[in-house]
């Protein structure tokens, strides 16, 4: 049987679906961190991609997504000690996993035909 989604669920899991690479890869930076092996320009790397995640889940309406990006982003431009910074980092991406978990089931749930209210 296949899936009846919405012309916005389908819009979610395609972007959806472009994600994990970019997650993994904000992790493995947040471990450069942690080792003491990423630069300024890696950092800002990391920064850029929060952005650009939580630009392109609040274009779709995904916003539980869109605030742990953007709370990720503001870590990364906070100042201090770089492992105040890590550990906040590393509780983040955990939320950021969590609600990319949360959208990618509600994107792949049908909606009912019959809108509460």
């Amino acid at each position: 049987m296949s899936l009846k989604l919405s012309a916005r669920q389908q819009a979610q899991l395609a972007y959806l679906e472009r994600l994990p690479p970019r997650i993994q890869k904000l992790q493995a930076t947040i471990e450069q961190m942690a080792g003491g092996q990423a630069d300024d320009v890696t950092v800002r790397q990391l920064i850029r991609a929060c952005d650009e995640i939580k630009a392109g889940a609040a274009q779709l309406g995904i916003n539980a997504l869109a605030d742990a990006a953007g709370g990720m982003a503001s870590m990364g431009r906070r100042g201090g000690g770089m492992q105040v910074k890590v550990r906040g980092l590393r509780d983040l991406l955990a939320s950021v996993k969590h609600s990319f978990d949360a959208a990618m089931k509600k994107a792949t749930t049908e909606e009912s035909d019959h809108e509460p209210g």
